[in-house]
């Protein structure tokens, strides 16, 4: 097999982790006519079908699976290089790629924005999303992340803070149906929730378990969407603490419990950890943070 198929290969690696065209063609920043001209030419080169076509998409055969493992190997440590490459270099500048969950940007912009003026050579991507970046991809150089100890293998993983939360409802809302004076009073009431298992952070487990499913009024994936839909007197729901009590027009149902708390950690690459840019960051966010109002 020439070096030269290997834009074939790799396209192949993605119709079979994705499933379709159209996702490896997004994917890849091609047409979705590039992604079936490289399988078509990859079967013929090979002589053997790599895929079952089927309505849903397609699905990787025998032969298809033992190529397209090799194939995710050499994916990974060509990421992990450029990786490596990428943070070699002994000045703070170049791209800083920084991912987070929801709904802290508006404590963690200010950070991102003072560092920028500090090292005005640098870059920032500023990424979230529903799904977890992987840093031994490259994909980022520092995550942010809420709930359970990341356990990825090679991450340096450190406590950065904790996020209290509390049950608030609208004025609105207390005017319609009253506010409930504990967990006791919740008949009759509704809610608000996450519907993403991401999501799913000790207050909203803790909230599927005191509450009949029909009084789970509203669902959303956003931690945005959330907060509007308490604000607007959808139904009840939890708030971060320091958000909502700069807000008058919520009152607090319930106040923040430690159980509730959501830990936030602080995630680097092994790779990466060290280099001067991630170690220059690191710095100024852990000093930032101790001025945090969460």
């Amino acid at each position: 097999m020439a070096l030269a198929n290997w834009d074939e290969i790799r396209t192949a690696y993605h119709v079979a982790r994705l499933g379709t065209v159209s996702g490896a063609a997004e994917v890849l920043g091609v047409h979705h006519a590039t992604v079936i001209r490289h399988i078509d030419s990859l079967e013929k080169s090979l002589g053997t079908k790599l895929f079952q076509r089927h309505a849903r998409g397609y699905s990787a055969t025998e032969a298809g699976r033992d190529l397209l493992s090799v194939a995710q190997t050499t994916e990974e440590q060509f990421a992990q290089l450029v990786s490596r490459i990428k943070g070699h270099g002994e000045s703070v500048a170049g791209e800083l790629i920084v991912t987070s969950i929801g709904g802290i940007s508006d404590v963690l912009s200010p950070v991102l924005s003072s560092f920028q003026r500090q090292y005005p050579d640098v870059r920032i991507r500023f990424l979230t999303d529903m799904r977890l970046f992987r840093l031994d991809y490259g994909e980022a150089h520092v995550a942010i992340r809420a709930g359970s100890v990341p356990e990825e293998p090679d991450n340096v993983v450190q406590p950065l803070s904790r996020i209290r939360s509390g049950l608030y409802a609208s004025r609105d809302y207390v005017a319609r149906k009253g506010c409930p004076k504990s967990e006791d009073d919740f008949a009759g009431h509704d809610f608000v929730i996450s519907d993403s298992p991401e999501l799913r952070a000790p207050f909203h487990r803790w909230l599927w378990s005191k509450v009949a499913p029909e009084q789970l009024v509203y669902r959303a994936t956003e931690v945005a969407a959330l907060e509007d839909a308490v604000r607007l007197g959808i139904g009840m729901g939890f708030l971060s603490a320091y958000k909502a009590e700069a807000d008058p027009n919520l009152i607090q149902v319930l106040a923040p419990r430690p159980e509730w708390d959501g830990p936030l950690w602080l995630v680097t690459h092994v790779d990466l950890h060290r280099t001067r840019k991630v170690q220059a960051f690191l710095a100024h966010l852990k000093k930032a943070v101790a001025d945090w109002p969460l």
